[in-house]
């Protein structure tokens, strides 16, 4: 069974939906580990009542590259095959994305490559658009850039404010999420330069 290590720095609501297709047995997969770089990290108490190992590797005023050796050192203990970010707020270094080629997975609350960082939904209403969504895609060395493998359109209504489109944005996540897990896991994909092909 392939095992999962989830990265988080908040409160985890797309582990929890992770979590929970696997308890459903709807991913064949296992959590090996959810790791955090913060200690207060809501997620990290939701792994410990699913009696998951989770590990606060706190991250305050490291050097980047530094972090991600410790970072690296923690996962190779778990023999993790796909590193899933759920929320995790930190930009990962080239030598973590070196040690795990397209073992990476990300989650962002918009259709890449539009709206990429932070405030993804601020920046989407700011900007005027009629529909924003989601986008699961492979991590590479630049910010909400590598190859995309599922995204979810939601639109945007006139009344809407942040926290009324984040919520629906966020619904689309935790359904693309598991599936897109689901996909990098079966190896029924390729990927052509910037393209994933499914199937």
């Amino acid at each position: 069974m392939k095992r999962l290590a989830i990265l988080l720095s908040g409160r985890g609501s797309n582990f929890e939906a992770i979590a929970a297709n696997i308890a459903r047995g709807s991913i064949d997969a296992s959590i090996a580990v959810v790791l955090s770089n913060r200690r207060d990290a809501r997620g990290l108490q939701i792994a410990r009542e699913r009696g998951l190992n989770a590990v606060a590797l706190p991250s305050k005023g490291m050097d980047r590259e530094a972090y991600d050796r410790g970072l690296i050192a923690e996962l190779r203990k778990y023999s993790v095959d796909l590193v899933c970010l759920a929320g995790y707020m930190r930009l990962l270094s080239a030598s973590f994305i070196r040690e795990f080629p397209n073992r990476i997975l990300n989650i962002h609350p918009s259709l890449l490559p539009a709206f990429p960082g932070l405030d993804a939904q601020h920046q989407a209403l700011a900007y005027g658009v009629k529909v924003t969504g989601c986008t699961v895609h492979f991590v590479d060395e630049y910010l909400d850039a590598g190859p995309i493998l599922l995204q979810a359109a939601v639109p945007v209504l006139d009344q809407d404010t942040e926290e009324t489109l984040s919520a629906r944005i966020l619904a689309e996540e935790h359904r693309i999420y598991s599936e897109a897990i689901r996909i990098v896991l079966s190896g029924q994909y390729r990927i052509e330069g910037r393209r994933v092909i499914l199937g």
